[in-house]
Parts: C-alpha cells; sequence; structure tokens
C-alpha cells in the first residue's frame, strides 16, 4: 500500500529534518555524518530513512553526478506549526490552554525561559491589537 503524503515526521525522520533544515540540501553520507556524531548509523539505514521520506513527501531528492541530493518539501517553521497543529487537535482537542498547562508542568522551565515566554505571550497580544 502507498504512503500517504504529508505525514507527520517520526522521531528519526525529524532528526533528519534538523540535519537538512541547518545544513541545506546534502548528500546521504553527508546526513550520515552528522548523524553520527550523536550515534552511528550504518550509510545503508540512513539511504532507506531518506527515500522513506523522499515516499512520505517530507523531502525532495534530486540527482547530482551518481549521488542524490536530499532537500526538505518544507521549511522547519510549516513542519513545526502543522505538528503542533496536529498535537493541540488530537491530544489536547484543540485546547491552547491545557497544551501549554501540560508544557510547563512537563518541562519544568528555568525562569528566564518563563521570561521568554511571557515576553512571547505580549508580542502575540501586541500583534493581535493591530
Amino acid at each position: 500500500m502507498a504512503r500517504p503524503k504529508e505525514e507527520q515526521p517520526t522521531s528519526g525522520e525529524l532528526e533528519v529534518l534538523k540535519v537538512l533544515w541547518d545544513r541545506g540540501p546534502s548528500t546521504v553520507r553527508e546526513v550520515m555524518d552528522v548523524l553520527h556524531e550523536d550515534r552511528p548509523r550504518a550509510y545503508t539505514s540512513v539511504m532507506s530513512l531518506l527515500s522513506v521520506m523522499a515516499e512520505k513527501g517530507l523531502l525532495v531528492r534530486e540527482p547530482r553526478g551518481r549521488a542524490f541530493v536530499y532537500r526538505p518539501k518544507t521549511d522547519r517553521g510549516r513542519t513545526l506549526r502543522r505538528m503542533v497543529g496536529d498535537l493541540v487537535g488530537r491530544a489536547f482537542e484543540g485546547s491552547t490552554s491545557q497544551l501549554v498547562a501540560h508544557l510547563l508542568d512537563q518541562t519544568k522551565p528555568s525562569a528566564k525561559e518563563l521570561d521568554e515566554i511571557r515576553r512571547a505571550i505580549e508580542a502575540y497580544q501586541h500583534d493581535r491589537e493591530k
């Protein structure tokens, strides 16, 4: 059965997307070298993962000489918005306040992070008033 397009990325796929968002278009070897810094990965495993991601519509694969170059189909912000929107809808029944309450409880943000959150909320409110 064919994979549906635009599925949410798995945790392993998100690792790859982060590499590609940071590095830009990359070959299997280049992605593997970055991922290898955290833990060893076989070339064939990375190649298979990139192929699956291209089939899912998460990546675009373009030939470059004898290799393929992969790049994300969508940018980081759009992908993360889609993931968060899906999480809010499925797990929190659309409630932003429930998401934030769970997030604060689970992550125990520092005083500095709480200040950054307050500033983000104030900036959001300011932008909405315009």
